[in-house]
């Protein structure tokens, strides 16, 4: 795999502070080019973000000399880079129209923002789930004029951990109803509890839009390419209750389902331990060897104990047990900046590359 060279459109942010340790060693990408705002635009990277740098590991030397560029200066990005990820920080309808200009620059846009995820002609991409989606990608170059351009993007990061543990399930057996409660660490806000201490011993249960994300998104995942644009699946139908719990990173998700036709508890772990997709088939550098790992312990698995396996990349699930109400109910976790943000989106990006569409 030949090295392509990668910008990160919002570097200065938590998300775009992800982007920027994923890319450090890399073996398929290589970091070119970081953008922001006009504030940090003319700064080296370093002093741009000074100490909000919030990851675990220390600030890369290559990234922190780099001279930040004005993400609003696409062309000048554009000719530095194969591709950017964006991770900006700004109103709905300005992002879209930004990420739409780095496309129509031919410079295409792995987007870990939400603004166009419900578009219909751009794909919403869990590696493991609907790789097929990358079909709508030919449509949407012919609707934005591109040879090389598009907008491809991750779901949002609380169905990173319910969602994987659905997918199997519902291919055999369907899944008629779900109830998901799900309890999201303050990374997931882009704070840290020196920047929000508010949140120390302390829920707050109310994410604005998270709920209706969370009912929504999925539908579009298990979706079908038809006429050129995504048609969303019609079931099951999902309803949400979403959290703000005060843990650093780790999004937990408390779910209840019904089935079409009630598998045995075996029958499901059987489902979640064999269960590979695209990425493992593809062995995408960033992808789990294992994605989905259920914990027979009955306290497990634990934010802080489990958040981190393989890299942050996979699911973890535990407790399965019949319900009086639904089917069956567990709980998932999976790490909201990794594999929910930008490790997300850095396999996805590896999944284009692999399929060869920074090369057309």
């Amino acid at each position: 795999m030949k090295k392509y060279r990668v910008g990160i459109v919002g570097a200065t942010g938590m998300v775009g502070q992800r982007f920027v340790s994923l890319m450090d060693g890399h073996p398929w990408f290589e970091l070119t080019a970081l953008a922001a705002s006009p504030r940090s635009a003319g700064k080296s990277y370093r002093e741009a973000v000074g100490p909000r740098w919030a990851m675990e590991t220390p600030m890369p030397q290559k990234a922190a000399d780099m001279i930040v560029l004005n993400a609003a200066d696409v062309k000048s990005v554009a000719a530095q880079v194969d591709f950017v990820f964006c991770a900006v920080d700004m109103k709905k309808e300005e992002i879209k129209a930004l990420e739409e200009a780095y496309a129509k620059a031919e410079c295409p846009v792995v987007s870990n923002n939400s603004a166009n995820r419900s578009t219909p002609d751009v794909p919403m991409i869990v590696p493991e789930i609907n790789a097929q989606h990358l079909d709508v990608i030919p449509f949407q170059r012919k609707r934005l004029g591109t040879k090389r351009g598009f907008i491809a993007v991750k779901s949002n990061c609380s169905l990173q951990s319910y969602v994987p543990a659905m997918h199997p399930l519902m291919q055999e057996f369907g899944v008629s109803k779900a109830l998901v409660c799900t309890y999201q660490a303050i990374s997931g806000a882009g704070k840290t509890f020196e920047t929000w201490p508010e949140m120390l011993d302390n829920v707050i249960p109310y994410i604005g839009g998270e709920e209706e994300k969370s009912e929504q998104e999925p539908l579009k995942l298990w979706g079908k390419v038809e006429n050129g644009v995504i048609v969303p699946a019609s079931s099951p139908a999902i309803t949400a209750q979403c959290l703000r719990v005060a843990c650093t990173n780790g999004h937990m998700a408390a779910v209840f389902l019904s089935f079409d036709k009630k598998p045995s508890i075996d029958e499901i772990k059987e489902k979640w331990a064999s269960f590979r997709g695209p990425a493992q088939e593809l062995e995408l550098p960033s992808a789990p060897k294992q994605f989905l790992h259920y914990f027979e312990q009955p306290d497990r698995p634990q934010t802080r104990l489990d958040r981190n396996l393989e890299n942050g990349m996979a699911v973890s699930i535990g407790r399965l047990r019949e319900d009086t109400q639904y089917d069956y109910k567990f709980v998932c976790l999976s790490h909201n900046t990794l594999r929910g943000a930008a490790g997300g989106a850095v396999l996805l990006a590896e999944l284009l590359a692999a399929k060869g569409y920074f090369d057309k």
